[in-house]
């Protein structure tokens, strides 16, 4: 039985996954991966970093049939990436572009290779779930919010700072507002903290939520929401609290750009 290995190499964490040739990318269980792990993607630029996460690996998984990944950290964290087995030379990689073919979907977006590999791979990942007209909702570093239709069409979407990057603009960029922590106070806040961290909450939400209705405008209404990402948790809590008819079509997910990784690979094997 052969094994493929796929990479997420994002801005924040490298993620990893290994799946056996006879699963399928379908498949909604929850011990989905047979090996998964996350480090800082800071950790590629280090020869002594790589090397400990390329013997961590090869000695965990036997040698994979395919690796497949995709990188928006650049060109040197690919080349980093692609130097950590020189024992499994002859094993292949794959990359997913953001131009990258997959049958049955496509993209309006103008520039398809300005499209982020990370949101086509995340598209493709929703694809193999359902073939509902579909919200992508990937809450990391940034915040990306994507169209997918039930036709297979990415109707393009949104990028904005994630809920850190918001937090950290308001206290590096200005001179009487500290970093902000998370309570557990929910509506407007009544001190500056939880100010902060409501307004950031809500410009998260709200977002999604002017998406949805945007989409019902574009006849293609919302009709299954998946949020993946570090504020994955976070977010789909407050929705949850405050708007029902989101709720019932909300769910997180956990690797969806690995298992787009995963759908794409099988494609091109």
């Amino acid at each position: 039985m052969s094994l493929y290995l796929f990479f997420d190499v994002g801005n924040t964490r490298l993620k990893w996954a290994a799946v056996e040739s006879t699963q399928n990318p379908s498949a909604q269980q929850k011990k989905l991966w047979a090996y998964s792990g996350s480090i800082s993607s800071k950790s590629l630029q280090s020869a002594e970093h790589r090397a400990e996460l390329s013997d961590y690996i090869a000695k965990t998984l036997p040698k994979p049939a395919a690796i497949g990944f995709c990188c928006v950290a650049g060109p040197e964290a690919i080349a980093n990436l692609k130097s950590l087995f020189p024992q499994w030379s002859e094993v292949e990689w794959k990359q997913l572009k953001g131009d990258s073919p997959y049958a049955g979907m496509r993209s309006l977006y103008q520039d398809p290779g300005k499209l982020g590999a990370d949101r086509w791979a995340a598209l493709i990942g929703a694809r193999a779930l359902s073939n509902k007209n579909t919200l992508i909702v990937n809450a990391g570093t940034a915040t990306t919010i994507d169209l997918l239709g039930s036709n297979g069409v990415h109707y393009g979407g949104w990028i904005l700072p994630g809920l850190e990057l918001m937090q950290t603009s308001l206290a590096n960029n200005t001179a009487q507002l500290d970093l902000a922590t998370r309570s557990e106070q929910h509506g407007f806040g009544t001190c500056t903290n939880d100010a902060i961290i409501g307004g950031c909450d809500a410009a998260q939400i709200g977002a999604i939520l002017y998406s949805m209705q945007h989409a019902k405008e574009m006849n293609i209404p919302v009709e299954k929401i998946w949020i993946d990402g570090g504020n994955a948790k976070i977010l789909a809590k407050e929705i949850s609290q405050t708007h029902l008819t989101a709720k019932q079509l909300l769910e997180t997910t956990e690797g969806l750009v690995l298992r787009g990784i995963w759908a794409w690979l099988l494609q091109n094997l």
